[in-house]
């Protein structure tokens, strides 16, 4: 499991986000202050930084600029400043991305991986057994086309083009554009239950299409 050091002022939004990288396997420690940031930094290794540029005791680009002096630990900025002139000077200061407040979970997500793929942190071994055809709206599993419906098709694209990403069930529910399709939960988990069947060796232990309890569904490669 990875381990990332999330330096962040904002109660509400660093458990939102620790709550979903924790959900997509991640470790994650929450600390406030830059003083306390360091005495961690000190003790326990990380592989990622997640770092807000406003806190108390420090200006986040200085902490930035300690950060980079001190250790050898990608980092990224998660900051309410969208002015092109913050990013430039994060970026000068060492941050390998910066990214601004608001934004989905899901592209905090995919930063960490292309910044930790970037340090041969995440090394890309996994092969997938799956290919779409857009043009036919087809899918194959081992070279055999699946036999699917189109709601069926639809979700099963939208794990593939996120994989190892947790998925809401509402989110789901809005990639299917067939009208006769029940948007509600239960019709989502019998969907589910369906493209199980068709895509697992025994849809009663998954090892591609996993629930993540309360929130939706999680699709890893094997």
């Amino acid at each position: 499991m990875l381990r990332l050091l999330m330096i962040e002022d904002d109660i509400k939004i660093a458990e939102l986000l620790s709550q979903f990288l924790e959900q997509n396997e991640y470790e994650v420690t929450h600390v406030i202050k830059p003083s306390i940031a360091l005495e961690t930094l000190d003790n326990h290794s990380f592989d990622i930084i997640i770092l807000d540029l406003t806190l108390p005791e420090m200006d986040g680009l200085i902490l930035c600029k300690k950060l980079k002096m001190k250790y050898n630990i990608p980092i990224i900025i998660s900051s309410a400043h969208s002015d092109i002139s913050d990013k430039l000077q994060a970026l000068d200061e060492g941050a390998d991305d910066y990214l601004p407040k608001p934004y989905d979970p899901r592209e905090l997500l995919a930063r960490i991986k292309n910044v930790l793929r970037r340090h041969g942190v995440i090394k890309e071994t996994l092969s997938n057994p799956f290919t779409i055809n857009e043009t036919s709206t087809q899918i194959s599993l081992n070279d055999e086309v699946l036999d699917l419906t189109r709601a069926e098709y639809q979700i099963l694209k939208l794990f593939l083009d996120n994989v190892s990403q947790t998925i809401e069930r509402s989110d789901l529910a809005n990639s299917i554009d067939s009208h006769r399709f029940d948007s509600g939960v239960e019709s989502i988990n019998v969907l589910i239950g369906r493209l199980r069947k068709k895509i697992e060796k025994d849809s009663s232990k998954p090892v591609y299409l996993k629930t993540v309890r309360g929130i939706g569904y999680r699709f890893d490669l094997v």
